[in-house]
């Protein structure tokens, strides 16, 4: 898509990001696509209806990035976030998602559940999504006053000299040959889509459910219009005789605009991107604190608006919108420590379960990988130490620690502290 000016082709970019965004919320709140619920349904009840819905999203995210980028209408290579970067922050991978998946089991949901749960009237997501702004903004914004940020603070001198330097791109085709990455995405990321479709479509209840399967593609079709639409629209420059990228024209913004009006703030966030929840949710804060300036206006920020809207809309369709507040202070207590954890979890990992499970996993990214599974950890065995909490309330954190490790078949089942009732 070539257009004339930055502009037209920037507010083409941002109001197709929402369209998507509301079709997404929509459809999510319809079909009640939860990750978290997802990890729930597995361990609590053995059922993987959900986690298959999941597991679907991340296949058609797979599948359609192999055809874009071999059609050359996606470079996932120049992303935002760095998902294949040549440093691989494993341990804030890890860290970060294990993190996030404690976080968004005490809060009720991942990111883009508390949007969700927001446009249904779930005032206590309000309050989630408060508190991961101002975490999530001051994790990459510093202080007033300061170059001092919450990551430099809290992190930086000890989890990033963690940090593993690579020769090549951290993708999975790129680890295995940097100079046929091409070719071995493409067999490395079919091989893992057909044995996922295969592990997911063998299920008969899960293809009789077709509220699960919809779900799974739409959210999956979303992510691969995010990556499309981020990468596909240009600026035609004819002092230049060329065509510029919006992060191209950003860049050579001095040679080839007479005028700093209309340019954005940042120039990161128009990179080839897709869906991802956390670290928008820290923007929309500074969206806020800058008075509402157009310039702060990102493909984050509008995909976060969008999916509120969306929800909200099909809540009012469906006569599901309900008022929900906190029952007790402990209720309001568990939600705070939840969103703090998404909040510094989802900037640690670069990403949510969205973020990282779909939308990184999509680039066939290492990193994506591990936050993933960090974040299935993570909740599980939150769940787990939540189950047993509430069968023996004098028991040990100790016992109750290694009761739920055994249950998720981490530790032997000779030491295992608490019987389950």
């Amino acid at each position: 898509m070539l257009f004339e000016s930055f502009t037209a082709a920037q507010s083409t970019l941002l109001w197709s990001v929402f369209i998507v965004a509301l079709i997404l919320g929509a459809v999510v709140n319809k079909t009640n696509f939860c990750t978290m619920g997802a990890v729930s349904d597995m361990v609590n009840m053995g059922d993987y209806s959900r986690f298959r819905a999941w597991l679907l999203a991340i296949a058609v995210g797979i599948i359609g990035m192999l055809i874009l980028e071999s059609a050359g209408l996606v470079n996932a290579d120049s992303s935002f976030p760095p998902y294949r970067g040549s440093q691989l922050i494993w341990a804030e991978n890890i860290l970060g998602g294990f993190l996030f998946g404690i976080g968004m089991t005490l809060a009720s949901g991942c990111g883009n559940k508390t949007l969700i749960r927001i446009g249904g009237g779930n005032i206590k997501s309000i309050f989630v999504f408060l508190i991961i702004s101002v975490i999530a903004y001051f994790m990459t914004s510093p202080f007033p006053g300061s170059d001092q940020t919450l990551f430099s603070i809290l992190f930086f001198d000890w989890i990033r000299p963690l940090a593993i330097s690579l020769d090549s791109n951290q993708d999975l085709g790129s680890l295995v040959s940097q100079d046929n990455s091409i070719l071995w995405r493409t067999i490395i990321g079919g091989v893992i889509a057909v044995l996922l479709l295969v592990y997911i479509f063998r299920a008969k209840e899960f293809r009789k459910n077709s509220e699960h399967w919809i779900a799974g593609f739409v959210v999956g079709l979303a992510v691969l219009a995010g990556w499309y639409l981020s990468s596909s629209i240009m600026v035609d420059v004819p002092s230049e005789e060329t065509e510029y990228s919006l992060m191209q024209y950003y860049e050579n913004w001095d040679m080839v605009s007479e005028t700093e009006e209309g340019k954005p703030a940042q120039g990161a966030t128009l990179s080839p991107q897709s869906f991802t929840f956390i670290n928008p949710i820290g923007q929309t804060l500074g969206y806020a604190s800058s008075g509402l300036q157009s310039s702060m206006l990102t493909f984050g920020i509008v995909s976060v608006f969008g999916v509120i809207l969306g929800s909200l809309l099909w809540s009012l369709v469906s006569k599901s919108f309900r008022i929900e507040w906190f029952v007790n202070f402990k209720d309001f207590l568990t939600h705070l420590i939840g969103a703090i954890l998404m909040g510094f979890g989802g900037v640690l990992a670069l990403g949510c379960t969205i973020g990282q499970g779909i939308t990184g996993f999509s680039t066939l990214a290492l990193g994506s990988i591990f936050a993933f599974i960090a974040i299935v950890f993570g909740s599980a065995l939150t769940m787990k130490i939540q189950y047993y909490q509430m069968l023996y309330e004098d028991a040990s954190f100790f016992a109750v620690l290694t009761t739920a490790l055994v249950e998720l078949k981490l530790l032997p089942a000779k030491m295992r502290k608490l019987e389950a009732l």
